[in-house]
């Protein structure tokens, strides 16, 4: 979570961090948590395509359509392990988020999350949550918007 606080810190001061005494990890549990639609959560996928890693960050209950993630980076998405998610984004799998990764990845969020003016998605740890607006989320990341889900 460290990581994340410096990064909001450095390009958006104004977003607090919210951190719950209960866990988060899951769907269910972050929008009990924070009292939201299960798709305002915004969950980030870790993703191999061929030999490329990125994050696809879509609606809560949402899940990736293969064809549609084929026709868009002409490959089959494969999930990465637990211990790859962490080496990679530096974050644990169910505070996985697109920010303050420790190297530059390619993010994609999907046009699910578009249904809502702010989503939670969550801030490099199991119980830590940020609330923002799909595109703020998106100009913060650098994210490039597809459409890659059922």
């Amino acid at each position: 979570m460290e990581s994340v606080e410096k990064y909001f810190a450095s390009f958006a001061p104004e977003i607090a961090i919210i951190v719950t005494q209960v866990s988060s990890a899951t769907v269910a549990q972050a929008a009990e948590a924070h009292n939201v639609d299960p798709d305002q959560i915004a969950k980030t996928i870790c993703l191999k395509a061929g030999d490329r890693v990125l994050l696809v960050v879509a609606a809560g209950t949402k899940r990736l359509d293969n064809r549609k993630f084929r026709d868009r980076f002409g490959t089959k998405p494969r999930m990465l392990a637990a211990e790859e998610v962490v080496e990679v984004t530096g974050h644990p799998v169910g505070g996985v988020c697109p920010f303050g990764l420790p190297s530059p990845l390619p993010v994609y969020c999907d046009i699910s999350l578009k249904t809502y003016a702010e989503v939670v998605p969550a801030a490099g740890a199991t119980n830590a949550a940020v609330r923002i607006s799909p595109e703020r989320m998106a100009a913060l990341t650098d994210a490039e918007w597809v459409d890659v889900c059922q």
